[in-house]
């Protein structure tokens, strides 16, 4: 067994292909589970990688003990199980966020509501006025093709039409229907 480390401090370490023999396994299975941090290796300042045998194999024995109850967890599993729970919290405290930001903006925190509500006032007056201009304008353009009277008679309909409509959309908004 000259492949047999001795550290500094008189530990001896033994290569993974002694570990392998041990476990019979392959020395790729040995490196897969150092990888997925079931064993752990230590590399002394000079010489190559090794495996402190009884440490090595009770952890190893406990990882196969804990496989067996169904109980076998990584270090990756865990950490990915981890993550995804930091990403559900982060998650629902982007949720509440937005949440707490809907409030106070229905709440006026961030624009005061009597702002608004006066912007909404000018705005569908100007729209009101433009609706009730419509007919006259439209009149207008189609007088010489058809008679005065037949004018006259198309924009006092679409007058109500339009004023119907406008009164429909105040109602419907004082109600709350939206229609």
């Amino acid at each position: 067994m000259s492949d047999i480390i001795t550290t500094e401090d008189g530990k001896q370490l033994y290569p993974a292909e002694v570990i392998a023999k041990l476990f019979g396994v392959s020395v790729r299975r040995v490196q897969q589970l150092t990888q997925e941090g079931i064993i752990s290796s230590t590399k002394p300042p000079k010489g190559r990688r090794g495996y402190e045998l009884v440490p090595t194999i009770q952890t190893y024995v406990q990882y196969l003990s804990d496989k067996a109850k169904g109980k076998a967890a990584t270090q990756e599993e865990d950490t990915l199980k981890k993550q995804k729970l930091q990403v559900e919290i982060d998650l629902k405290k982007s949720q509440l966020e937005l949440h707490q930001l809907k409030n106070d903006i229905a709440t006026g925190k961030y624009l005061p509501v009597e702002n608004i509500q006066e912007d909404y006032k000018l705005f569908f007056t100007t729209f009101k006025k433009f609706a009730q201009a419509m007919p006259a304008r439209l009149i207008t353009q189609i007088a010489g093709y058809v008679e005065p009277a037949e004018a006259r008679t198309l924009e006092k309909n679409l007058n109500n039409e339009v004023s119907e409509m406008l009164r429909a959309f105040i109602v419907a908004a004082q109600s709350g229907d939206g229609k």
